[in-house]
């Protein structure tokens, strides 16, 4: 029933927004923009776009794009008649957005992260789902929408850089079938893993080196992590990109390594934690913090300086006996 009435609402709504979440990966941005591109195809009509913190310069080749527009732009007192989150695990995560969401006549809340509560008015979640653009997919697949190269292009993007390239454990059957229909509309595969992964800046790719290089390693090698300070950025030229995707990653790749995490200093009292997992359940530690996310990545801001930060993660794995 969810699925029709997502069909319903979208058809009784004269305007409508779309809201992506707080630091927007590819999943955030390729939904919320597919999902435009979706609406304003099959029911011809506009929807507003909106982007709570600064997009990735990675992700300027989405189709739609240069349409979303920054909060500060936004007149909060605005009341939509229909607004949708995509692939916002809380309400939260998606800011100033969330006054906009809280006034909407109706609301949609479209996600796949396992923690989400279901706000919404209307929830369609799928935590089995690798992304939320899959979930996209699905939606459009049942409402037999007609889905065009742009649309294509988003959802694809979505749904590889959430899966790692498909190298996640989060892949399924479904994921990989999901994203080969996507080829049968113009989706060029090598074309987007270079946009996504091979265009990074030589000043990213030089912190990334110099953060792994000063990596701490406890437990018998079985917890990485690494602390970006604000004066590291500065040394390598920071733009406000995410010099730090990624790095999370490329911890976890070590052979002994079971627990990676990145702690990147928001300022002297704030930390930003990005946790990864080859196989334990660090979303219970995310959550400990008030974050969350998925069993094998989660995140959270913790309030604490890096060093103490560091200090609470390391306690809080201990006394959730992960290592």
């Amino acid at each position: 029933m969810t699925i029709e009435q997502i069909d319903i609402s979208i058809k009784n709504s004269k305007n409508i927004l779309l809201v992506s979440h707080i630091n927007p990966d590819g999943d955030t941005l390729g939904s919320m923009c597919g999902l435009y591109s979706l609406i304003k195809d099959n029911y011809k009509k506009k929807c507003d776009m909106v982007a709570v913190s600064k997009i990735p310069s990675t992700y300027s080749f989405v189709p739609y794009i240069n349409t979303v527009k920054k909060i500060d732009d936004f007149d909060l007192s605005r009341e939509y008649d229909l607004v949708i989150n995509l692939d916002v695990a809380a309400i939260d995560r998606c800011a100033d957005a969330q006054i906009l969401f809280n006034k909407a006549k109706n609301t949609i809340n479209i996600d796949h992260h396992e923690t989400n509560i279901g706000y919404g008015n209307i929830n369609y979640v799928e935590p089995f789902a690798a992304a939320t653009a899959e979930v996209i997919v699905e939606i459009a697949d049942k409402l037999g929408w007609k889905i065009s190269k742009e649309t294509a292009i988003c959802l694809y993007t979505g749904i590889v850089t959430d899966t790692g390239c498909f190298k996640f454990s989060n892949t399924t059957k479904r994921t990989m079938e999901f994203a080969g229909q996507m080829l049968n509309f113009g989706v060029n595969p090598a074309e987007i893993y270079q946009l996504c992964y091979e265009s990074n800046s030589k000043d990213m790719v030089l912190f990334q080196s110099y953060s792994v290089n000063k990596a701490e390693f406890v437990k018998d090698d079985k917890i990485a992590y690494t602390i970006v300070y604000k004066k590291d950025l500065e040394k390598f030229n920071y733009n406000g990109e995410d010099f730090t995707d990624g790095l999370t990653e490329k911890l976890r790749a070590i052979k002994t390594t079971e627990i990676a995490f990145v702690v990147k200093e928001l300022n002297s009292t704030t930390s930003k934690l990005s946790m990864r997992s080859k196989s334990k359940d660090i979303a219970k530690v995310c959550s400990a913090f008030g974050g969350g996310g998925h069993k094998l990545a989660a995140g959270a801001v913790i309030k604490a300086n890096p060093q103490h930060a560091v200090k609470l993660i390391l306690e809080e794995i201990k006394n959730q006996k992960l290592c």
